[in-house]
């Protein structure tokens, strides 16, 4: 999956919270922070729908989480 370098500001509390999720996940923060987007995106309505949806995810398993996320609202 392509990637583009950003700047994001955390509070305190986020960073510390994600960097012990990712540590947990055995991955990246940033790879982590992705996840979590891709995923609050599908789940609020914001992201694209369709084929383009299960490109943009990382793989089966994520859109099938994301949907249910989705579904339960």
């Amino acid at each position: 999956m392509a990637t583009r370098k950003v700047t994001l500001s955390l509070d305190v509390t986020a960073l510390n919270l994600v960097e012990r999720a990712a540590a947990r996940d055995g991955m990246s923060v940033s790879a982590w922070l992705s996840r979590a987007a891709r995923r609050e995106a599908v789940r609020t309505g914001a992201g694209p729908a369709g084929d383009v949806l299960a490109d943009a995810l990382a793989d089966e398993a994520e859109l099938i989480e994301a949907q249910r996320y989705r579904a339960a609202g």
